[in-house]
């Protein structure tokens, strides 16, 4: 095991800092909630003021990093970029000046990121994805709008419900099954390794109707060839990308074909789903960052299916300071924390033989915890009459709308 310290950023860095701990780093993590679980995997944990509130900032950022940097006595292994970055490739430009990075930098993220520069990508490796255009269509029917560098879907909106920005592009909405493919990129030279498959379901609630919900896997879809051409296109797409560390790719199965959505340059949420009791995909993610040609070890499948999901404050917002969480519950906010209608709560994890399985347990988690937690005073009296969030549709191999 390795002791060596190791900064990791991000917006929830609860995930990264769990698999940093398994693999016998000593995280010190700036993030924007300061959950619980999170203090108990982080050597030390600096929470980044308003960062929650309006994403990620220079300042308080690198004064975060530098009072967790004097915690330790030696300088940490590099700093591990989680989400709130995609759209802030100036900041990590920045961070790069004084950290190393590990994974993918400013200039990789912005090319995964720019709409223009990625279709001409795709179109140059016959890569299907849904019609993108840089302005608000005539006509706004069947088209969505999303905001370049957004993540987890908070920021897609029916084309023409939105404001017009520089920051946002609109593709045409395809009706299809989400899957995503998550791989460990290895640079321009090599082909990336092949993780896993997962499906994933939106959880249309509220002002956000294509919030990220949740995902479960490995979960391979049943034609071979979809399967065959996800991989093709993750390792076409990661090498002209010159990409490294955890990637993820989201794809929409439309009649068997799979239609590139979105390329994600870090690790993700499926990190849960993936992830094994020695953190082998953090130690992964450093070795290939550090060294390109370095082949390090991926979880063995061990047949269990893993499901991840988030309960969002939909009923209302929220005083969440349960006397005690269920041991199936991950992101569990700081006691005394207030959390905003519609933002998210925490996150479920389950598991099964099937992944229909997991789902199931998992849609029964997310009402057994919202119903513990609105149930509690004040949160029952200001909430009575709201609605049991229901996470997603009913079976995962539902077709549901692009993300």
């Amino acid at each position: 095991m390795t002791q060596e310290a190791v900064l990791i950023a991000a917006l929830s860095g609860r995930g990264l800092a769990a698999s940093a701990r398994r693999a016998g780093y000593l995280p010190l993590v700036a993030d924007a909630f300061g959950d619980s679980d999170t203090q108990e995997h982080a050597l030390a944990l600096c929470r980044v003021e308003d960062a929650a509130r309006i994403g990620l900032r220079t300042r308080q950022l690198f004064a975060a990093l530098a009072t967790l940097e004097a915690r330790v006595a030696h300088a940490p292994t590099g700093l591990v970029l989680g989400s709130g970055f995609e759209d802030r490739p100036k900041l990590v430009r920045a961070l790069s000046r004084r950290y190393r990075i590990v994974g993918n930098g400013a200039d990789a993220i912005a090319r995964c990121k720019d709409p223009a520069a990625l279709d001409t990508v795709l179109r140059a490796h016959a890569i299907p994805f849904p019609d993108t255009v840089s302005e608000r269509p005539s006509d706004p029917a069947g088209w969505l709008q999303k905001r370049i560098g957004g993540s987890g879907g908070g920021h897609i909106t029916q084309a023409g419900a939105g404001e017009r920005s520089a920051r946002c592009y609109y593709q045409r909405r395809l009706d299809g099954t989400p899957v995503s493919v998550l791989v460990l990129a290895r640079g321009h030279r090599h082909a990336p390794q092949l993780i896993g498959f997962s499906r994933q379901w939106p959880v249309g609630t509220g002002p956000r109707p294509y919030r990220y919900g949740g995902a479960v896997g490995p979960d391979a879809p049943d034609a071979p060839a979809a399967a065959g051409a996800m991989h093709k296109a993750a390792d076409d797409l990661c090498r002209v990308l010159g990409l490294v560390g955890l990637v993820s790719l989201d794809f929409l199965l439309v009649d068997g074909i799979p239609h590139l959505l979105e390329v994600n340059p870090r690790p993700g949420a499926t990190l849960d789903i993936f992830d094994d009791a020695d953190g082998a995909l953090f130690r992964a993610h450093v070795a290939v960052s550090l060294n390109p040609d370095a082949t390090p070890p991926l979880p063995a499948p061990d047949g269990t299916i893993r499901a991840a999901a988030i309960l969002y404050a939909d009923r209302g917002r929220l005083a969440a300071a349960p006397a005690s969480w269920p041991d199936w519950t991950a992101d569990r906010p700081a006691p005394g924390s207030r959390v905003p209608r519609y933002r998210p709560i925490a996150t479920v994890l389950a598991s099964g033989a099937t992944a229909h399985a997991a789902f199931a347990s998992c849609r029964h988690r997310l009402d057994e915890l919202s119903e513990m937690l609105y149930a509690q005073a004040p949160n029952r009296e200001r909430n009575d009459d709201a609605e049991v969030q229901r996470p997603g549709p009913e079976r995962i191999s539902a077709r549901s709308q692009a993300r």
